[in-house]
């Protein structure tokens, strides 16, 4: 008996070895298109995290156009990397990155922005987790109305500077839901300014935005939204500068970047009034784990998966970060 036992307990360390032996094969590549950013060092930091606890290794790979995303596909493949969760520079690279991706052996999926093919249309046989682009722009929306209204604005009287990026479809679509609820509530589609960046960041936003209150300096009171925190604080950064109050601001980001939160952090209020933060947590822990099944254990992920985000204002942002458990 005293035998069986341990040869039962040897076959059980056994299978538990070969277990750990195999999580410690696994490699997975993560790809994302502009690395400098923080919700982008956060996606990796948190599939580290999935990595630790699971035993296996991510490889991060900072890839800005389409030559570096082949390139780094191959760079994977040559590591004997088994699958690759990817937020691509751009959404039409789709059938050649699948072409690619299959080429090396690697198991796709794709974060934040989904693949699309020739036409136009989403590659839906690859599994991606992204935002429900409209509704976080329709939050953002809300947001907004119901601060004009606490501040008593009569809408007539109020400009809105839409930062857009009209080359990502997520960013038409998070823009265009705050168009709506803006309509909705009554404010003038004439009031609505287009402020087209050449990037997605705070310096091409800050120029596009000062084009629009510089042509329309006759208005005193302004609402910013855009793609990202960085596009609405590009707004107030222009509005800063024209010399427009801070109290006749109302800016509400996406994102809950390290840049809003410390906006929120100033000893004086800006016009930056909130921020939707989406958690990149689970866009790094959750699509990494996702990867992980799928090859240990073959069970592929969901086709698609959308997150939503929560409004965060410079009073409440610490306890909004903590229940999308970023804190």
């Amino acid at each position: 008996m005293r035998l069986f036992k341990a040869a039962i307990l040897a076959g059980t360390f056994a299978i538990l070895a070969a277990g750990s032996a195999f999580s410690a094969d696994v490699k997975i590549g993560f790809i994302v298109k502009q690395p400098e950013e923080p919700w982008f060092q956060d996606e990796w930091k948190f599939a580290d995290q999935a990595a630790k606890e699971k035993g296996f290794t991510v490889v991060k790979i900072g890839a800005e156009d389409g030559e570096k995303v082949q390139s780094a596909i191959d760079n994977l493949g040559a590591q004997g990397a088994q699958g690759l969760i990817i937020c691509t520079p751009d959404v039409k690279l789709g059938p050649g990155i699948v072409a690619k991706a299959e080429a090396n052996q690697l198991k796709l999926m794709t974060v934040d922005d989904r693949l699309v093919s020739a036409d136009g249309k989403p590659l839906e046989e690859v599994p991606h987790m992204g935002i429900s682009a409209t509704k976080i722009g329709e939050t953002v929306g809300q947001a907004i109305v119901d601060e004009i209204k606490k501040r008593g604005w009569d809408m007539k009287n109020v400009g809105a500077v839409r930062v857009s990026y009209d080359q990502l479809p997520t960013a038409v679509d998070r823009v265009e839901g705050a168009i709506s609820v803006l309509k909705s509530a009554g404010f003038p589609a004439e009031n609505i300014y287009d402020a087209p960046q050449a990037k997605t960041d705070t310096e091409a936003a800050l120029n596009a935005a000062t084009t629009v209150l510089n042509k329309h300096a006759d208005v005193k009171y302004w609402v910013a939204f855009g793609l990202n925190d960085e596009a609405v604080l590009g707004a107030v950064r222009a509005s800063e500068s024209v010399g427009i109050p801070a109290a006749n601001v109302i800016g509400v980001g996406i994102g809950g970047a390290e840049s809003a939160i410390n906006e929120f952090k100033k000893p004086a209020a800006t016009g930056f009034f909130g921020t939707v933060i989406i958690s990149p947590k689970r866009h790094g822990y959750e699509t990494a784990l996702n990867m992980y099944d799928w090859i240990a254990n073959d069970k592929e992920p969901a086709k698609l998966t959308l997150t939503s985000g929560s409004l965060a204002l410079r009073d409440d942002y610490e306890k909004v970060r903590k229940d999308l458990g970023i804190e």
